[in-house]
């Protein structure tokens, strides 16, 4: 099994959103995601400001907008286990970089990566920015910035594991 992990500061903007966009293109590709299947995918915060609660309301719209349904997500912060427990931890900024490195063992470093690295025909844009002292506009560019993120990502994981169907 695959296990990714998307991480932003609070786990209520950026993570939800890559793990609900990356769950839907999962699905348009015909692989699900879950305990039971190839790939399991979640979210977290370095920050423990606001676990217990769904996404911004504005990531919930914003997503549901492109057919991506967020409202079953809550948000968690990243635990040490975390790091032995996925194999990818993708942060949406340097900042959660260092945060996520203070945390993990050093042997587990390797795991943790940008999400814009993947991202293919983005030029300029190397992290995601939080979007929540924000408009709605800043919504609208920060899910279309995740979703090349997460495009990029998934050709990478479905190439590294050879997935490919068909």
């Amino acid at each position: 099994m695959i296990r990714i992990l998307f991480v932003c500061l609070g786990n209520i903007c950026r993570s939800p959103t890559a793990e609900g966009i990356f769950r839907h293109k999962l699905h348009q590709n015909g692989y699900r995601d879950g305990y039971l299947e190839n790939i399991f995918v979640d979210s977290a915060g370095t920050g423990d400001w606001h676990v217990g609660q769904k996404p911004d309301k504005r990531s919930r719209e914003t997503a549901l907008k492109h057919g991506v349904d967020l409202d079953d997500l809550r948000a968690r912060q990243i635990t040490r286990q975390d790091f032995s427990d996925f194999d990818y931890l993708i942060a949406m900024d340097r900042e959660n970089i260092r945060n996520m490195k203070a945390l993990s063992p050093s042997d587990q470093y390797h795991k943790i990566t940008l999400l814009m690295d993947y991202a293919e025909d983005c030029p300029g844009i190397s992290e995601v920015p939080d979007p929540y002292c924000g408009g709605m506009d800043g919504f609208d560019r920060v899910y279309e910035i995740i979703e090349r993120g997460c495009d990029g990502f998934l050709n990478n994981i479905l190439t590294h594991h050879d997935l490919r169907k068909g």
